[in-house]
């Protein structure tokens, strides 16, 4: 795995504080205040004059020359955060102890209770306040009393934002230490509100608190040992997976098997009394020797246990894979502080005290406080239920206004797991991870299963009629079969219980003729392609979040794709651009080709001003949000990829220092967030002169229409700026065309300098009066100039988008890039074609629905497209019965993604908003792995369709042949007896299922257009292949049966075994012949890829010819001899003839004949379905009052082998506070079932209260 390592962050706070009584104490005339941190790197504490807000402390980090670990720096732009927040003056002081005397100040809920019950225990929840020998000074359950609810009360008694950092031993610059195991040291609750009071010097010596029991060297067990012994990881327990003998037991609970079993059963004790009660035959007559009718009873027995066997280890096998997926899709990386180093861990190895990265887009993993940040807005409609965008203050200045009286309960320093970064960058401290998170507690009571794919529920709908058909047979076979044997009871001269027998066996074969009828395998099989292909797919950089993508892919119609990343490689480089709107460099120009106003790329920077050069600076360094880091042990630059190459060529050509010094020494007031609706972001910095400068960096085109001057000379030894005439624009959008032309990204810089900040007739943001409307700042600017970045396409693009359109999916481009430079890239990768349409977003979305339905048949590319106009093109292109799919990254494609038939996010470059969205995760963010996802949701679907085919084939011939046999038979036997029908059973439920399903696809499954929504299941050629393999099956073995005796000189046993015996071997080679859905004749083609399917026919030829050979009476059988044998084979193989006559048969001709089949066969079907009901409901209400009393004891059988496991962890249960821990390796629960991690949101159907406190219903 690629590992990264950033530099973090670090933090830097000024915050204004009135002294009180009880806060911190500092006299008038002290004039310095030093805060030692354990790690001395958490900064000083000196007195500031402010004349508005009376005396007040500053916290400041240290100078980054001077303060750094391991030879990197630890400040970053978040270091110079000044919090201009004004406190309103108290008139007067007080304390708790003397609230007699009068103030002004604010209040916040929870004001007056103190610390005690602040954090008194919730009764629910006691034990997680009870840690025993516990080295930090917090408890779960009193970390959960910050956020379960939000309580300011709770926080100042934990001693805010600087006592959880002494209680956890933790540090809010550097992280924890990467190399922590057992903690050394004990910290009480008194000694963590101590440091966050009177800031003293405690951690590197040890507690002299001697109650506390010692760390032995022992406990050292591992990374973190102590920490995740007190506070766990940041992993859901999953809920227990069944074991081998739960499915056993649960496969064992099928109604039809139980009948039969209980009919096996008593034949066998029928069939043993008969034995035992044998009388020696009169002398003369031949002794027929012993009974052998239990052997039926009995092999019907071990055929049930066979069956049960099988399919328990199916749904086992089954469950397993999507363990695999599960723990897959739900783990991924966030950017954590160890060591003072940013680096990417797992969202499971998070742990409390760790110091966390947010970033716009960021789904929280864990809940905790904002150490500092810039405009940080978070949405907690999925963790809360509150819909409005949530504004976070940082720790350190709600502790300072909790301090000095004027905290309310508007401030909110709260992060909350499973929310959503709307805007802005920051830090934040983790204090409660995994079961103990609120997100985490809310998960754990509404883990719920994945619903049923569509196909999954036709397929179910299928199974349920072919079923009642199949009963509706069987039932009409035991009337008929009941009705002969009581008319022939008066002259029956057996004993009692050898009728008791011949009854049974008329039960025995209409039950097990249901058996077969009933196509459990159906389902069964969507499972079995689904799980298969899920996994291939993840191997082809495809990670599937929902099933139902995997089928629906593969129907397919248009596809709308990203640029950058998805159809061009992401590695972006700088390699033309502008200087003001007079000099443009390139690389492609040579030293001695250098002309007026065109320089070669490294040269133009050699020339250019210092103070040019410093605005150029300024706008790369400042305004970035991409960090210095080391991948596979080498340096870069890790973010955005457009923010990296402008940072690669600030490094190699205005002599960048690093990030982090460059940005320590920039103060910055404000920050803007990048916006894909207005396509910028921006960033106001305070000049060494008292000034503001606004730096902006975005699309080039937009920002030139917001300039109305540019740098006059850029070599001039000053800068001075000109007017933007419409020649100098003219200039510079022609330039900007040329790159756009050579497929090159344009980013332009522009800036403005202020007297003051937020500007005299600005707006200002309602919650906070410092930062001012960006929009009312953003014109007049000063344009500096652009670049051009390369991102050259991806190779096997443009093969990949002509497969999709040979396959019948339209490609289209949507990008946020300009016209010129979409439509270059999109010639290259084959999307534009001659008569095909681009246009921009701003004139797309101004056509009404018409118009846009007009033109969406031929629209190929959209350029400078907002979210918002591509979640209108999917709107409409579904609309028009379009199947979608759609790439996103950004946190605003999510409506788009969440939209589409379809939704493809980013493995690499998307946001976890968007994968959360979206269906399927592109691992390596290559639009060639979205031409797998077709070909193997394709694949899905032709396996069903495969097996579908093959069962109804056998259904239909087993349940006619089982009829008419039994029928004809004057003693009511079928040629098939049970067992034999069991068998029959086995193969085309499992063994075929599991063939059909591992069929791999190839290319050349795109070489037909995609199925419509509005298709059948069983499509023409489907029908065809159906009646004609079960015509001509039926016709061979009837004719076995009836005329064999007349043909073959065979007794009627070794003539009934050969029946059989051709009637496996026709499935056995039917299912070759299945492996084909067109009218194509080639049914071996790429069967040696499948070695699932040969194994399979392997099997499945062993097993029939061992049955032959030693079933004996348990199959009813004898064993065949080589010319019997020879009559089966020979009988069976030209089902492979008869295939290729009937594929010769055009489709057209045969839908004639089935339409016209269709109506005769529902004219009689209604009225037949009707009698049988009124025949048989009363039967089935009789049936199910006798099976009443079994049905109560199967329930509680069932819940005795279930509730096992739950006493066996109730000891558990109580330690974790009711909730149940399970290995972290556990399977998933009954496939396929989704379980919700940290970092997954829940649906908001499932969300019936917010998590403080948490009342939810367990699925």
């Amino acid at each position: 795995m690629t590992s990264h390592r950033l530099l973090a962050p670090p933090i830097s706070i000024r915050t204004n504080v009135s002294h009180s009584e009880g806060s911190w104490q500092a006299s008038t005339d002290m004039s310095k205040i030093h805060h030692e941190n354990r790690s001395s790197t958490d900064g000083e504490i000196s007195p500031i004059d402010d004349s508005e807000a009376g005396p007040s402390l500053q916290l400041s980090p240290p100078s980054p020359t001077a303060q750094s670990l391991g030879g990197d720096t630890l400040r970053s732009r978040s270091d110079s955060f000044n919090s201009t927040t004004a406190f309103s003056e108290a008139e007067t002081t007080r304390s708790r102890a003397n609230s007699d005397i009068k103030t002004i100040r604010s209040r916040f809920e929870g004001d007056e209770l103190t610390a005690e019950e602040a954090l008194k225990p919730d009764k629910t929840n006691e034990k997680g306040f009870e840690i025993p020998s516990n080295p930090f000074a917090f408890s779960p359950g009193q970390l959960n009393k910050v956020l379960n609810p939000k309580s300011l009360a709770a926080y100042r008694a934990l001693g805010g934002i600087w006592g959880l950092e002494e209680g956890l031993q933790t540090d809010l610059v550097a992280g924890l230490s990467a190399d922590e195991s057992a903690i050394r040291r004990r910290v009480t609750l008194e000694e963590a509100r101590r440091a966050a009071t009177e800031k003293k010097q405690s951690s590197t010596t040890v507690s002299d608190n001697q109650h506390l029991p010692a760390v032995t060297d022992h406990e050292n067990k591992g990374q973190y040992h102590d920490r995740q012994k007190v506070y766990k990881d940041n992993r859901l327990p999953v809920k227990k997976s069944l074991n081998i003998w739960q499915h056993f037991w649960i496969a064992a609970q099928d109604k039809v098997l139980i009948i039969l079993t209980i009919a096996a059963v008593v034949s066998l004790a029928l069939g043993i009394y008969e034995a035992v009660e044998q009388k020696a035959p009169p002398p003369g007559q031949p002794d027929e020797g012993p009974s052998v009718d239990w052997v039926e009873g009995l092999a019907i027995e071990v055929a049930v246990v066979i069956v049960i066997l099988v399919t328990g280890l199916g749904d086992y096998r089954r469950e397993k894979q999507f363990t695999v997926l599960n723990a897959k899709k739900e783990d991924r990386q966030v950017k954590a502080v160890r060591s003072g180093k940013s680096v990417l861990i797992s969202v499971f190895d998070v742990m409390v005290g760790d110091v966390l990265h947010l970033e716009s887009g960021d789904s929280i993993p864990a809940d905790g406080v904002l150490i500092s940040g810039h405009g940080i807005r978070c949405d907690e409609s999925s963790a809360t239920g509150e819909s409005d965008a949530m504004k976070k203050t940082d720790g350190h200045e709600v502790w300072s206004r909790i301090q000095n009286g004027t905290a309310t309960s508007k401030l909110d320093p709260f992060i909350i797991s499973g929310s959503k970064v709307l805007e802005g960058v920051g830090t934040y401290l983790v204090t409660s991870v995994g079961v103990n998170s609120s997100f985490g507690k809310v998960m754990m009571a509404v883990q719920t299963e994945t619903e049923e794919t569509p196909l999954q529920v036709k397929l179910g709908h299928m199974a349920t009629w072919i079923g009642y058909l199949g009963t509706a047979a069987a039932g009409l076979l035991f009337t008929i079969l009941l009705i002969r044997f009581l008319a022939n009871l008066s002259s029956n001269t057996a004993t009692s219980a050898v009728k008791g027998s011949q009854f049974l066996d008329i039960l025995i074969v209409a039950i097990t003729i249901i058996v077969v009828a009933v196509p459990e395998g159906l389902p069964v099989a969507v499972t079995l392609a689904l799980s298969f292909a899920t996994k291939k797919m993840l191997k082809e950089n495809n990670l599937v979040r929902h099933l139902r993508a995997c089928e629906t892919m593969g129907n397919a119609t248009t596809i709308c794709s990203d640029k950058t990343g998805t159809l061009t490689q992401n590695k972006m480089t700088v390699v033309a651009g502008m200087m003001g709107s007079n000099v443009q460099f390139d690389k492609n120009v040579q030293q001695d080709e250098e002309e007026a106003h065109q320089y070669r790329y490294s040269s133009v920077f050699d020339r250019i001003s210092l103070e040019a050069r410093t605005l150029l600076l300024q706008s790369c360094a400042i305004n970035s949000t991409a960090f210095e880091g080391e991948e596979e042990g080498k340096f870069t630059f890790i973010g955005s990829k457009t923010e990296t190459a402008i940072l690669g060529m600030a490094k190699e050509q205005l002599g960048m220092g690093p990030v982090a010094e460059e940005r320590a020494g920039a103060e910055i007031v404000q920050l803007i967030p990048f916006d894909s609706d207005r396509k910028c972001m921006g960033v106001v910095i305070r000049l060494s002169s008292g000034t503001y400068r606004l730096l902006v960096k975005g699309a080039a085109e937009i920002l030139v229409e917001k300039s109305t001057s540019t740098l006059s000379d850029p070599f001039a030894p000053s800068v001075s700026q000109t007017d933007m005439s419409g020649e100098a624009k003219g200039r510079v959008m022609k330039g900007i065309n040329d790159f756009a032309a050579d497929s090159l990204r344009t980013i332009a810089f522009v800036y403005n300098d202020y007297p003051q900040w937020p500007p005299i007739g600005s707006r200002t943001l309602e919650d906070d009066q410092s930062m001012a409307v960006f929009e009312d700042v953003f014109h007049d600017m000063n344009f500096l100039g652009l670049v051009g970045i390369q991102d050259p396409v991806r190779d096997g693009v443009s093969k990949a988008v002509k497969q999709c359109q040979d396959a019948g999916v339209v490609v289209r481009m949507v990008t946020g890039d300009n016209v010129m430079t979409a439509n270059a890239i999109a010639i290259q990768c084959g999307i534009k074609t001659p008569d095909g349409v681009v246009m921009e977003g701003p004139k797309f979305r101004q056509l009404s629905d018409a118009e846009m339905d007009g033109v969406l048949p031929r629209l190929q590319v959209l350029a400078r497209s907002s979210p918002d106009d591509k979640r209108i093109l999917v709107s409409r292109l579904k609309h028009l019965g379009e199947t979608v799919a759609v790439t996103g990254d950004g946190t605003n494609d999510g409506p788009a993604l969440k939209l589409s038939d379809v939704g493809f996010s980013m493995g690499i470059a998307g946001t976890e908003v968007a994968k959360e969205a979206s269906a399927i995760i592109l691992m390596d963010d290559n639009f060639s792995s979205i031409v797998k996802a077709i070909m193997w949701g394709r694949s899905v679907n032709d396996a069903v369709a495969k097996f579908l085919q093959f069962q109804i084939t056998v259904n239909i011939t087993a349940v006619a042949l089982a009829f008419i046999s039994a029928v004809s038979s004057s003693t009511g036997h079928s040629v098939l007896s049970a067992v034999q029908l069991l068998w029959v059973n086995l193969i085309m439920d499992t063994f075929a299922a599991l063939a059909l399903a591992t069929d791999p696809p190839t290319e050349k499954i795109l070489d037909r257009k995609p199925t419509p929504k509005s298709a059948p299941l069983i499509t023409t050629n489907m029908w065809k292949m159906i009646t004609g393999q079960a015509v001509y099956q039926l016709a061979v073995t009837l004719v076995l049966y009836f005329a064999g005796p007349h043909i073959f000189d065979y007794s009627q046993k070794a003539l009934d075994t050969v029946v059989f015996n051709t009637f496996v071997w026709m499935q056995i080679f039917n299912q070759f012949n299945n492996r084909r859905l067109d009218n194509k004749l080639n049914v071996f083609e790429g069967i040696h890829r499948n070695w699932f399917f040969m194994a399979i026919s392997l099997i499945m030829v062993g097993g029939q010819i061992m049955i032959i050979f030693v079933g004996g009476a348990a199959f009813q059988i004898q064993a065949l001899t080589g010319p019997q044998w020879a009559v089966s084979i020979l009988c069976a193989l030209p089902c492979f003839v008869w295939a290729i006559v009937l594929r010769c048969i055009p489709d057209k001709y045969a839908a004639v004949v089935f339409g016209v089949a269709g109506r005769v066969y529902f004219f009689f079907y209604r009225p037949l379905i009707k009698a049988l009901s009124f025949v048989f409901k009363p039967i089935g209400k009789v049936l199910k009052a006798v099976l009443a009393p079994t049905k109560r004891f199967s329930k509680r059988t069932k819940a005795a082998v279930f509730r096992k496991g739950s006493v066996a962890d109730k000891a558990s249960d109580d330690e974790e506070a009711g909730v149940k821990m399970a290995d972290v390796d556990a399977p998933v629960p009954q496939t396929p079932v989704k379980l919700k991690s940290p970092i997954t949101p829940p649906p908001p159907d499932v969300m019936v209260s917010p998590p403080p406190p948490i009342t939810v219903s367990v699925v």
